[in-house]
């Protein structure tokens, strides 16, 4: 979740988890002992976005011991589900000792989500602390615009002395009639005086530019549907939200206003749109030497996307956003050593550097036609070698029918991991046409880069003539027939295809146990006996029974039921899946342990009473049902579909109605 080092000591690296351990390693080539540097298990509450989220070495650490961690714990205030903390530990024979914590600061949280919880000692050696709007969606609360909550809030504290932090006379609010908020809770009509900026939604990493003596802040901002945003902060500035997404309105949609509490609304400097990515991650301002065209450059990233962006100006001064890099992790934070260097963390547990790089051109060919993946015959048609393969519980597609092939290059093999998901090798291409009213309308093309083993997405739209199809760069929405079609970004392809599911989705041993067709001989035949015989395992896979197929109402209701949240929603909601909750859909999962049955939803209600993620005998209080029977904003899937799957929304509330109180 972070990595930092020590001031003024660049022997070692501290690297936080979200569980609540801190560990330590020394800053070598090859280093291979971890330590632990304080365990925190007991106390921090973790999942979806909560945990040990912050960490800061008080700027005297060599000398006084102190160190200053952010994270999530059960409430203490009643009517909130966690409570964000900012407590001080103090070092003792190397190790952080946790019966020496001092809590300086507690925020009632009303949600489990927009934690925020970075903490950073500015160069002006105050801590600044940043939280998120107190989390739902929309801002339900409005708590980024009310000075009354430190909630939707940039802080600025003193801790310097011994026992409760005070508020530095220096802070934009501190002044007549200002209140200390300590506890977050509202103070009438008092601006909190710890506050140093405001109308933030869920600040997800900033950070200081090391270059400038006095603070000067860069903020990633973490949108809500549309737009991501890079703030750069000044003391008592306003942010937008929820007025403003970036730069765009959000409530009111139109007409929003361009001043609030008095003060002008500040736009971001950096924005990008979900076509890029759907969850940014602040960075740094590079002052490395190994880079130099990135020297004095905002560097950021985005965590659905893994892509890696650099703030560049133009002749005019203005700042343009530069993609850097299509990393293909997922980009929970970024590190600065004490040499300026830029490292970024993937959050399924590597830590990497990044390095200059050469340019090179782009593999990805405009038409599909010059891919090689169809045939130069009848570019409709597979080229010879591709393999067609058919899962049981197929994904909703909006009606399409779909085809399906996998291409591996030559003398390479599928690894079949312990739980059936099977793992391809650098080079592998799969290909997906789709077929909407009796027409091909779009090849989808993902393949695993030979350079980096990364996945990537592609998408060609077929011409009207169908003799080639071009490939959309962006993403696009358009009208077929009676229904919007979204041919995906390369950043929303990322987004389904997760690096916790293992990048390819439906190639799994219980997806393609089944007999299909083979076009090319006539022949039916098993799908992975079929692998088999033509050796493209490593290893043969264990017999395991097929997934019901969800449409097949000769199979068990619960089976065919949780069959289809596995293929439909568990590329996500799963461990490491990179949302905000902690539901595990997949379908070898106990249902006592999907956190789902009788748990309140921690992403919003839908305006439901008593609504429940699984309200067992009642569909109606089960938002995992309704937002499956939706298309708006709080729909699932949360991208792509315009369209609801009422075979798969009738399957789940009959499963539903069918429970007994227990989700049996």
């Amino acid at each position: 979740m972070l990595l930092l080092q020590p001031p003024g000591d660049d022997t070692k690296w501290f690297v936080i988890e979200q569980g609540g351990l801190v560990k330590t390693f020394a800053n070598a080539d090859g280093a291979s002992t971890v330590t632990t540097f304080i365990d925190l298990q007991d106390r921090v509450v973790s999942g979806g976005e909560a945990g040990l989220l912050g960490m800061a070495f008080d700027p005297d650490y060599a000398t006084n011991g102190r160190v200053y961690l952010s994270y999530t714990a059960d409430p203490t205030v009643s009517g909130s589900v966690l409570e964000s903390r900012i407590s001080r530990f103090t070092a003792a024979s190397g190790v952080l000792n946790p019966a020496s914590e001092e809590k300086l600061l507690t925020i009632p949280q009303p949600f489990t989500n927009h934690n925020g919880g970075n903490i950073v000692f500015g160069p002006d050696r105050l801590l600044y602390a940043g939280f998120g709007d107190g989390g739902s969606g929309g801002d339900p609360q409005n708590n980024a615009q009310n000075r009354s909550t430190l909630l939707g809030k940039l802080i600025r504290i003193d801790v310097s002395g011994n026992g409760a932090y005070s508020v530095p006379s220096s802070n934009p609010f501190a002044g007549a009639g200002s209140a200390r908020c300590q506890a977050g809770s509202t103070t009438g009509t008092a601006s909190c005086g710890e506050i140093y900026a405001y109308g933030l939604r869920n600040p997800w990493r900033w950070s200081f530019d090391r270059a400038s003596p006095t603070p000067d802040i860069w903020l990633g901002d973490v949108g809500q549907g549309a737009w991501e945003e890079v703030d750069r902060i000044v003391a008592g500035g306003n942010y937008g939200w929820r007025f403003r997404e970036g730069a765009h309105c959000y409530n009111p949609s139109t007409n929003c206003p361009t001043t609030a509490n008095g003060a002008p609304l500040i736009d971001p400097v950096g924005e990008y749109s979900h076509s890029l990515g759907v969850s940014i991650t602040g960075g740094y301002v590079y002052r490395g030497t190994a880079i130099p065209e990135l020297v004095g450059r905002y560097v950021f990233g985005d965590f659905g996307s893994g892509r890696i962006f650099a703030l560049v100006p133009d002749s005019s001064g203005t700042l343009q956003r530069q993609e850097i890099l299509a990393s293909g992790a997922q980009i929970s934070s970024f590190a600065q050593g004490s040499d300026g260097e830029i490292y970024f963390l993937n959050y399924g547990g590597t830590i990497l550097k990044l390095v200059r790089g050469t340019a090179t051109a782009s593999p990805i060919k405009p038409l599909l036609s010059q891919t090689g993946c169809m045939s130069a015959s009848n570019v409709m048609q597979p080229a010879t070698g591709l393999i067609p393969y058919a899962p049981v519980a197929p994904f909703w597609s909006d009606g399409a029918s779909k085809a399906r092939w996998m291409a591996l290059p030559d003398n390479t093999k599928i690894t079949v991991e312990s739980d059936g998901d099977w793992t391809f090798p650098s080079g592998t291409v799969l290909v997906k046409n789709f077929t909407l009213n009796g027409s091909l309308i779009e090849t989808r093309l993902f393949m695993r880069h030979t350079d980096t083993g990364n996945w990537g997405g592609y998408t060609y739209r077929w011409n009207a003539g169908h003799t080639d199809a071009a490939l959309v760069s962006g993403g696009l929405t358009e009208q077929i027939g009676t229904q919007s079609w979204t041919y995906p970004s390369e950043a929303q392809c990322l987004q389904c295809h997760t690096n916790a599911a293992g990048g390819s989705l439906g190639l799994e041993t219980r997806q393609l146990n089944s007999t299909i067709t083979y076009p090319s001989t006539g022949r039916s035949a098993n799908q992975i006996a079929t692998l088999q015989a033509i050796g493209l395992f490593t290893t043969a896979p264990a017999s395991e029974v097929a997934y019901p197929d969800p449409a097949d109402t000769t199979q068990p209701l619960a089976s065919r039921a949780r069959a289809y949240l596995h293929t439909n929603c568990a590329q996500c909601h799963r461990p490491n899946g990179g949302t905000p909750v902690t539901l595990d859909l997949r379908y070898a999962t106990a249902m006592a342990a999907t956190n789902a049955c009788n748990v309140a939803p921690a992403s919003g209600d839908l305006g439901v009473s008593g609504a429940q993620i699984i309200a067992p005998g009642e569909a109606s209080r089960s938002v995992l049902y309704l937002r499956v029977n939706r298309r708006d904003g709080n729909q699932m899937p949360p991208i792509g579909s315009h369209v609801v799957d009422e075979s798969g929304v009738a399957l789940l509330q009959q499963w539903i109605v069918a429970m007994g109180a227990g989700c049996s």
